[in-house]
C-alpha cells in the first residue's frame, strides 16, 4: 500500500539511491530527495541522474549534506516523510585509508542527523544501508546476519558498524522500526565511477591494462542494481517488530537483512563477462591485496527471501551487458 506515502531518499543522486527513487516513484509513492553533491566523484554523472528524476511527478530534491544538522531538521518538518531510506554517506574501502574524517562526518554525524530526525518527527519505517564489509575478517561463509561481526578491515567498515549499533539503540531508545541493509558488491547501469565494473570497462574498451588485485584470487557477490533496490522496495513494507525471532532483537524493533546474489563470482570470471560484453580481451596487471579488501564475500539471502519472497538473481554475463551497453552509451565509447 503504497497511496499518499512519502519516502525521504539520502543518497538520491548516487547509484544506488536513484535507482530507488525511480523504483518508488513508480509504485506510487512521493519522493524527496537529499544529496550533497559532492565531488568524490564525477559531479555530472550525478546531476545526471538528478535530470533523469526532475521530469517525474512527485520527486523533489534538495541538495545539502546530511551532516548539516539544520537542513536536515527543515526537511523533515516540510515533508515529513512516512519512509526514511538513508543511503547517503562516505563510500569506498580504499579512500577510507587516505581520508577518515570524512567518514566521521557523513556516516556519524550524519546518520546521527538522520535518526534525530526521525526520532522528532516519527516515521513508519527507517531502512539504512550498512555494508557486507562489516563482516571484515569473518572467513566462515555464507555470512549470516546472526553472525558476529567484530573484526572490520577499514574504517569504511567500523563506520558501518557503528552505524547499526547506533540504530538499534534509537530502535530501542524511541521505538522507531528500523531495518538494516548489507549490501553487496552492488554494480550496473549509472554505476559509481570508482568502483571496479568502471574501471575495468573503461581500460577494457582503451586497450589498457587493469590492476587486478590479490592476483585476481578474489571473489564477490555481485549484486545487479535492480534486484537490490526491488528488494529495498519490498522491505520497506517488511516492517520489523521488537523479538522478532530472526535477525531482530529482543528489546527493540530492529533487523538486519543482507541483500546479495548469495552467488559469489571469481574475479576473473566477472572481467570476462566485461571481455564478452565488449568484444574486447583484457591486459591484466596482477597486484597485491589492498589494505582492508577482503579475499571473498558470499550473502546468505535466506532471511530477505523469507520476508519478502524475493531473491536477487540476475546472471552476472546478463548484468554486465547491461552495464557496458549503457556505459558505451552514456560515455559515448567505441
Amino acid at each position: 500500500m503504497t497511496e499518499s506515502r512519502t519516502a525521504l531518499v539520502t543518497g538520491s543522486a548516487g547509484f544506488i539511491g536513484f535507482w530507488l527513487s525511480r523504483v518508488l516513484l513508480d509504485a506510487g509513492f512521493e519522493v524527496v530527495g537529499l544529496d550533497s553533491m559532492s565531488d568524490y566523484y564525477d559531479v555530472g554523472l550525478k546531476q545526471a541522474r538528478l535530470d533523469e528524476l526532475s521530469g517525474r511527478d512527485g520527486f523533489v530534491q534538495h541538495t545539502a549534506k546530511v551532516e548539516d544538522a539544520e537542513a536536515v531538521r527543515a526537511i523533515f518538518d516540510d515533508h515529513r516523510p512516512d519512509v526514511v531510506v538513508h543511503l547517503a554517506g562516505q563510500a569506498g574501502v580504499r579512500h577510507s585509508l587516505k581520508a577518515p574524517r570524512d567518514y566521521v562526518d557523513a556516516n556519524l554525524v550524519g546518520t546521527f542527523n538522520i535518526m534525530e530526525g526521525t526520532r522528532e518527527f516519527g516515521c513508519q519505517h527507517l531502512l539504512m544501508a550498512s555494508t557486507s564489509s562489516v563482516y571484515g575478517a569473518n572467513t566462515e561463509m555464507p555470512y549470516r546476519e546472526a553472525d558476529k561481526v567484530d573484526t572490520q578491515m577499514s574504517f569504511y567498515a567500523a563506520t558501518k558498524k557503528a552505524n547499526e549499533a547506533m540504530a538499534h539503540s534509537y530502535a530501542h531508545l524511541h521505538n522507531i522500526p528500523t531495518t538494516m541493509f548489507r549490501f553487496f558488491t552492488v554494480y550496473g547501469p549509472w554505476g559509481r565511477p570508482d568502483m571496479a565494473p568502471y574501471l575495468f570497462t573503461s581500460a577494457i574498451l582503451k586497450g589498457e591494462a587493469i590492476n587486478v588485485y590479490n592476483h585476481g584470487d578474489m571473489k564477490r557477490d555481485f549484486t545487479y542494481v535492480a534486484d537490490l533496490v526491488e528488494a529495498i522496495r519490498l522491505l520497506i513494507d517488511a516492517v520489523p517488530e521488537k523479538d522478532a525471532g530472526d535477525s531482530g532483537s529482543p528489546v527493540a524493533p530492529y533487523r538486519i537483512v543482507n541483500i546479495g546474489n548469495a552467488a559469489p563470482v571469481k574475479l576473473g570470471d566477472f572481467i570476462a563477462a566485461i571481455e564478452a560484453a565488449t568484444g574486447k580481451t583484457a591486459t591484466r596487471n596482477l597486484m597485491d591485496i589492498q589494505p582492508g579488501d577482503v579475499p571473498a564475500t558470499w550473502a546468505d539471502t535466506s532471511l530477505l527471501s523469507s520476508l519478502t519472497g524475493f531473491t536477487p538473481s540476475t546472471p552476472i554475463e546478463n548484468g554486465v551487458q547491461n552495464y557496458v551497453d549503457w556505459f558505451r552509451d552514456y560515455y559515448g565509447a567505441a
